[in-house]
């Protein structure tokens, strides 16, 4: 038999298949294979009678890693559309499929010793041995009493010499067992807990139900119960014998969600995230592929997870820019969604208190189901946003970062025993280090960035490629002690607030306190259960959680993302501004807003303050209309980095002509078109250069093939380039 296979060498040279000889193997199962003289892991693709290779070339598969196929059918299918659809290459796709720790044996089944008699007569057993031999005899009761249990339970207790000898004996049997590494282990629920659906909930039920083959947007206002709708769906759908995937945008929602889930489905969940530990992830990864679990939930990667007979993907704050890949292998999660569910013939529904402005666009044309759900459960007032002008503060002598108002918020909210959030995306203690003399300001040496001070531990740090720097005692380019500060971040928001209140617990969730695995569960659940009344955080506490005793949220900076060079920005602000808000008020007690911002009257904001999205809507998508952005063309952006600077800006232009002459031929479809240097230059050590492109969707397929194939038309393979599809950050 002749099979096909893809080498798992992340190079463009390699982008094909090579054919081997074998027997007795299965499409998409991973295979030891000699490639250019050495042995190398590969992907069987195709399974074949006869081959244009030549038979004295053809070598045969040295043997299979594994004695199941790890990669569908139906995944190799969707890796098909994925290299079409976004010009990746072959390895990259599968790389997705599969846990990255099954490559070169990284991972395997975790297994424990276990002990357990070898036959029913305790009383023989005790007979056979010595009366002195007390801890083998205690030994063998336990064994009689509790039945088989951990060798490393019974060495502890009874000591390795007392069980070594019982098996010597013949009277105790050890067998090696499969233990699952499970995730979030003490992160369950009630049990089985289910509400009463209002009508509103119960429509947007119906509503799906009735087309099991369509694709939804919940339009629900923030605590107008769309998990209720997400968890009664699910439960329908795996009565009905077919499995589900769950995504929600970020790892710091996934506790609360499995927390629900577990709650709903016990152990039928399995849950999918890169913070997982590599024996987790593998386990939960396994479980799904076996059938032992019909639930995945987890972030973007989790829409990959094995599962056949897939009857829903529901996605959760489905405007969440994290659902589109930034970085190699680059591709839009709802597109890979959209293309699972018309495998398993399956529905999507996409929900969001905020929907894209691209989503509902769509919903407008007929291309999705819109469902409204504008009231929030028990007719709950939506929170009351008070709009402070921070130039005014200035002006009045408070240069502080919380407004007169706030801190007067501040101070009731803890006095009646609420609790509040204040929301500020910036971590860190400030967000850059300036010598007063000189102008001098700490950057990074791989990146064109400047670095970000955190006080907690004494460093420098840059947020792009991780790499931390001493702080500086002096200029390094003038020798003077005199720096100041950029812009508060969260690190400092807690000191003030810890001398404001000094006997108030404050807690803070941003990417540097979350960074073991279960530290977004800690924090969730400590302010949950009331261990602290303020938390401070960047964009992980703006959405997805339910706080009864929030009443108060403060946004420090409503200015921070509104007036970024991108088009995307006014729409990213509102977002952000709508879904924090929403944290307050979701019980009794009526919640309040305090908006802190340099440019009060802006339309976004002031839309923001009145939780009006259709008003947003309607305003943002006319500006988009009549300047020609998304959803009325598709932005392309290639993007050159090399650590070369001038074999970049080589490739750059040579590309550049090639596509000024498909702009020739197709001038009506190119709208934009122009060269510069990224706005980072230069990150973790490469160099920066992009082409943007505006093209008209009349003829997009057939202009990307010839976008493609200019961009695999470079001079350095130093240089890489990327092609991407409306990207979510032009930086």
């Amino acid at each position: 038999m002749i099979y096909s296979v893809i080498v798992d060498i992340a190079a463009s040279e390699v982008d094909r298949i090579f054919d081997y000889k074998g027997e007795g193997l299965q499409v998409g199962m991973r295979v030891l294979v000699n490639f250019a003289n050495r042995k190398t892991e590969g992907y069987i693709v195709e399974e074949k009678l006869t081959t244009d290779c030549p038979e004295e070339k053809l070598k045969t598969i040295i043997a299979p890693l594994d004695d199941y196929p790890v990669i569908s059918q139906d995944m190799l299918e969707l890796g098909a559309f994925m290299r079409q659809a976004y010009h990746l290459r072959w390895v990259d796709v599968l790389r997705l499929f599969i846990p990255a720790e099954m490559r070169a044996g990284r991972v395997k089944t975790l297994s424990k010793r276990q002990a357990a008699l070898t036959g029913d007569n305790v009383d023989e057993i005790l007979n056979s041995l010595k009366s002195n031999a007390v801890k083998q005899r205690a030994l063998v009761s336990f064994l009689y009493k509790n039945g088989a249990s951990m060798c490393a339970e019974l060495n502890a207790q009874f000591g390795n010499a007392a069980l070594n000898s019982l098996v010597d004996k013949g009277f105790v049997r050890i067998t090696e067992i499969a233990v699952r590494r499970t995730p979030y282990k003490d992160l369950n629920g009630e049990g089985n807990s289910r509400h009463v659906l209002l009508p509103a909930q119960q429509n947007a039920v119906d509503t799906v139900l009735a087309n099991l083959q369509g694709r939804f947007l919940l339009h629900g206002v923030t605590g107008s119960g769309k998990t209720e709708v997400y968890l009664t769906i699910i439960e329908k759908i795996v009565k009905s014998g077919r499995n589900c995937i769950m995504l929600v945008p970020e790892i710091a929602l996934t506790p609360n969600m499995l927390k629900q889930l577990r709650d709903r489905f016990g152990d039928n969940v399995a849950l999918l995230h890169s913070g997982l530990s590599v024996g987790e992830r593998y386990d939960e990864w396994l479980r799904l592929k076996n059938g032992e679990a019909q639930i995945a939930i987890g972030a973007r990667s989790a829409i990959f997870a094995p599962l056949s007979n897939i009857g829903a993907i529901i996605i959760d704050e489905e405007h969440d820019s994290s659902y589109i890949s930034d970085f190699n292998p680059r591709y839009n999660t709802l597109d890979v969604a959209d293309f699972r569910a018309k495998q398993h013939n399956a529905f999507v529904v996409m929900g969001s208190a905020t929907p894209s402005l691209s989503g509902y666009y769509a919903a407008n044309q007929g291309l999705l189901t819109l469902i409204e759900m504008p009231k929030r459960v028990n007719r709950r007032p939506l929170p009351e946003v008070e709009i402070v002008d921070m130039a005014k503060e200035t002006r009045s002598g408070n240069r502080g970062i919380f407004s007169r108002l706030l801190a007067e918020r501040l101070k009731q909210t803890v006095e009646s025993g609420n609790q509040a959030m204040l929301f500020l995306n910036r971590r860190g203690y400030s967000s850059f280090l300036m010598c007063t003399k000189c102008g001098y300001v700490a950057k990074c040496v791989d990146c064109d960035i400047s670095l970000t001070v955190h006080r907690e531990d004494g460093m420098l740090k840059c947020h792009y490629c991780g790499k931390k720097y001493y702080m500086l005692s002096k200029c390094p380019n003038c020798g003077e002690n005199s720096f100041r500060q950029g812009k508060i971040g969260t690190q400092q928001v807690v000191d003030l607030l810890n001398n404001m209140f000094p006997d108030v617990k404050v807690l803070r969730m941003d990417a540097d306190t979350t960074q073991t695995k279960e530290s977004h569960g800690k924090i969730l659940e400590a302010f949950s259960r009331g261990d602290a009344q303020i938390l401070v955080g960047t964009q992980m506490i703006a959405k997805g959680h339910d706080f009864p005793k929030v009443t108060l949220v403060g946004v420090l900076d409503g200015d921070q993302s509104l007036h970024r060079e991108d088009y995307l920005a006014t729409e990213r602000t509102f977002q952000l501004i709508t879904q924090v808000a929403g944290r307050s008020g979701r019980d009794e007690a009526t919640g309040k807003v305090v908006l802190q911002t340099y440019t009060p009257t802006h339309y976004c904001l002031q839309l923001a303050a009145k939780q009006d999205y259709n008003g947003f809507y309607k305003k943002e998508i006319s500006l988009r209309e009549a300047g020609c952005f998304p959803p009325f063309c598709e932005i392309v952006r290639i993007l050159y980095q090399g650590e070369r600077e001038q074999e970049c800006i080589d490739d750059l232009t040579s590309q550049y002509a090639e596509l000024t002459n498909l702009k020739a031929r197709y001038p009506a479809d190119f709208m934009y078109m122009d060269k510069m240097r990224c706005p980072l230059k230069r990150a973790e050590k490469k160099y920066r250069f992009q082409i943007l492109l505006k093209l008209s969707k009349n003829n997009l397929d057939s202009l990307l093939s010839q976008i493609y194939a200019v961009c695999d038309n470079k001079k350095k393979n130093s240089v890489q380039v990327f092609v991407e599809r409306n990207p979510q950050n032009l930086s």
